[in-house]
């Protein structure tokens, strides 16, 4: 257990030091988060981890990586499960939000309009009102569409950067703590590992400091989730593509709604919470087996189904 904390604790370490290093020397330097520059950024802050766990595996621990973190791309119906679960949670993000107060249904899609007017200059947001207005439903079509294929190719990339560290690395390493406690520690660690890029406008613009512990509360809920996927299909590339594709398609989830804020819109607010605290609620129940017991197979993981 010692050589799993002390590898675990090295790996958090390196990666913490890395990445917020580098949000640090980024917006000191007068970078800022909702540019060209801000994206690029972004995409290297996921690759670190990944950077991270092959220096931890393989530069000091000499282990081999793909066998043991789950590198694998033998598919299964958990990477479809994967691929699809995303849209359907911002698809039901979208109905738990019109339940609070405050927010309601906009054809026009001036949720997304509101979201982006804090984050893109002007001419951006004029452009996407031009957009909208030409064909609607076309562009709903191109979201859903583009982020779906987006999810499976350059997002799930990226995704992987973040998820051989998260849910290779570290999930075989904290197996011993069995799934809850391991998924719940994995997902503290995950929302606290984003605080850099929250505080400069992130997912949160409106409320930058609550918005860390919202992330931090977020990633605790999808952490179980992503973790059982990771199970299931015996492949960390399945984490990587409902990982990529979350990212590519949460828009879909505030283009019909106005009012209200990123707190409690979007699959990042407080409709998303619910919707995935009801996806861990059916998970439970379709595998009491796994998620019923407080214990996780790594080394030796469940055959999929």
């Amino acid at each position: 257990m010692s050589k799993h904390v002390h590898k675990s604790a090295l790996f958090i370490g390196l990666t913490f030091l890395v990445n917020w290093s580098l949000a640090q020397l980024f917006f000191t330097l007068g970078g800022w988060w909702h540019t060209p520059a801000g994206m690029a950024m972004g995409a290297l802050y996921m690759l670190v981890p990944m950077a991270v766990t092959i220096l931890v595996q393989k530069g000091i621990y000499s282990e081999p990586i793909c066998e043991p973190l789950g590198v694998s791309f033998r598919p299964n119906r958990w990477f479809l499960i994967a691929w699809m679960l995303p849209p359907v949670v911002a698809f039901a993000t979208f109905g738990v939000s019109l339940l609070l107060p405050g927010v309601e249904y906009s054809p026009q899609m001036q949720g997304i309009v509101e979201r982006f007017e804090s984050m893109l200059p002007p001419d951006q947001v004029q452009q996407l009102k031009e957009q909208m207005d030409r064909t609607p439903v076309a562009f709903l079509g191109a979201v859903l569409l583009g982020g779906l294929s987006a999810g499976v190719t350059v997002n799930a990339a990226a995704g992987f950067g973040e998820e051989l560290g998260w849910r290779g690395l570290l999930q075989r390493e904290l197996a011993f703590l069995g799934f809850w406690r391991s998924s719940v520690f994995i997902g503290f660690i995950w929302g606290l590992w984003h605080a850099p890029l929250i505080l400069q406008g992130h997912n949160y613009p409106q409320h930058r400091v609550a918005g860390v512990l919202m992330m931090t509360v977020w990633c605790m809920l999808l952490a179980p989730i992503f973790s059982y996927i990771r199970v299931k299909a015996q492949s960390v590339i399945a984490a990587a593509i409902i990982h990529g594709t979350l990212n590519a398609t949460y828009g879909l989830a505030i283009v019909f709604v106005r009012g209200g804020s990123d707190l409690t819109t979007g699959v990042t607010g407080l409709p998303g919470f619910i919707v995935l605290a009801v996806v861990i609620l059916i998970l439970w129940l379709h595998d009491r087996d796994l998620l019923g017991h407080d214990r996780m197979e790594q080394t030796n993981p469940v055959r999929a189904s």
